[in-house]
């Protein structure tokens, strides 16, 4: 019950501070009626103590209580659910799938019944994975696809066994997912607009004093170190961080770009390689996200560089220790991605196909600049 509270808790803080996930069709739910309505009733003595701080919060916590209430006329505990996630050892995909897996038992899934398996960053071995789980008869899959491309393959396969399917973070292209509405397949994808991470990224840039101009040379010299080039959301992120920075007709300069798969090492290593050939012309790194860019750190502290001095340096995900050195100084920003959020929609579309309810084939959120300015605000979120 306190795990049901707590939950409750943070997504209604995410929802007030950050602007959560959620379609027309999709409610943020909680897992016990009686949870809800004591986080209902601690929200409105709240808002009659300071109404105009709390409406955002008090209005979250009534929405999760009515679909709280709705779920738990719901019998899930005979339910079995297949999640299946593209590499355990991949950051922001721990927080994510170990918050999914608490959020589906406080929806009243039994532990059981939730396999949970880890890709190991291969497409054949999630592919036999998925085949597994239909062959097992699971009633619902959760996909975090190793490749994108490979979707088409994967919801064909899904969906001739009749199950309903919902993908997670890794978005596949726009022609999937209009096949799924125009043949009215029950697959949705719940995740963020990549493109919008990596404006964030660009934008942080544009707001600092100098604009990332740290010599005064008139233009911004960056490296990127991107994540699976396969991946749209490295693609987006690449494109969108730089766009940000030329629509605010900012000269920009590309010393080096790299591929780091999502990986701290490779990261490192590809960023100490930059710096030895280029030195302090470097005056902005971009990384996809906090992983590669704490190897980045590592890069710019062995090479005697500061960040905020020297170089700046920017990330995604506001992963634990990349929003403590946003906080300290070590790195310039990184963009929340709301792992919470996003489980908690992931699960409650999984609910909605099982009640016959059914979703929207997208359900999005926004992502949220970090910066010293908010950093201690989202470090709470996180706690």
């Amino acid at each position: 019950m306190k795990k049901a509270l707590s939950l409750l808790t943070v997504s209604a803080m995410a929802v007030s501070m950050l602007t959560g996930c959620g379609s027309s069709n999709t409610t943020a739910t909680t897992a016990a009626p009686a949870a809800t309505e004591a986080a209902a009733t601690e929200a409105a003595a709240t808002e009659a103590a300071a109404p105009a701080e709390t409406t955002a919060a008090t209005e979250a916590a009534a929405a999760a209580t009515e679909a709280a209430a709705a779920t738990g006329d719901v019998d899930l505990s005979d339910k079995k659910v297949g999640v299946c996630i593209y590499q355990f050892s991949d950051n922001f995909m721990t927080l994510f799938r170990n918050e999914l897996q608490s959020y589906l038992e406080s929806l009243g899934f039994k532990a059981e019944n939730i396999s949970i398996v880890d890709g190991a960053n291969d497409q054949a071995t999630q592919t036999n994975q998925i085949q597994n789980f239909i062959t097992s008869g699971v009633d619902v899959l959760i996909i975090n696809p190793v490749n994108s491309s490979s979707a088409a393959t994967i919801t064909d396969m899904v969906t001739e066994a009749n199950i309903p399917l919902v993908y997670i973070n890794r978005e596949p292209d726009a022609q999937e997912e209009e096949r799924w509405k125009a043949d009215n397949m029950n697959v949705t994808y719940v995740g963020c607009d990549a493109r919008q991470s990596g404006t964030m990224q660009g934008e942080i840039v544009l707001d600092l004093e100098n604009k990332g101009d740290i010599n005064g040379d008139g233009k911004v010299s960056y490296i990127m170190i991107e994540g699976d080039p396969e991946n749209v959301d490295a693609q987006y992120r690449t494109e969108f961080s730089v766009k940000a920075l030329t629509d605010a007709g900012v000269e920009v300069e590309c010393l080096d770009d790299q591929v780091g798969n999502w990986d701290q090492a490779q990261a490192q290593s590809l960023v100490a390689n930059s710096l030895a050939q280029h030195g302090k012309d470097i005056e902005v790194v971009f990384c996809n996200n906090d992983a590669m860019a704490l190897g980045a750190l590592q890069a710019i502290e062995a090479a005697g560089e500061t960040v905020g001095t020297d170089v700046y340096l920017l990330g995604v995900d506001a992963l634990q220790e990349a929003c403590d050195n946003v906080k300290s100084g070590k790195q310039t920003g990184t963009v929340f991605n709301d792992h919470i959020s996003q489980s908690h929609s992931a699960a409650d579309a999984a609910v909605k196909y099982l009640t016959g309810e059914g979703n929207d084939h997208y359900i999005g959120c926004d992502y949220v600049k970090v910066t010293t300015a908010n950093v201690d605000d989202i470090l709470a979120s996180l706690g």
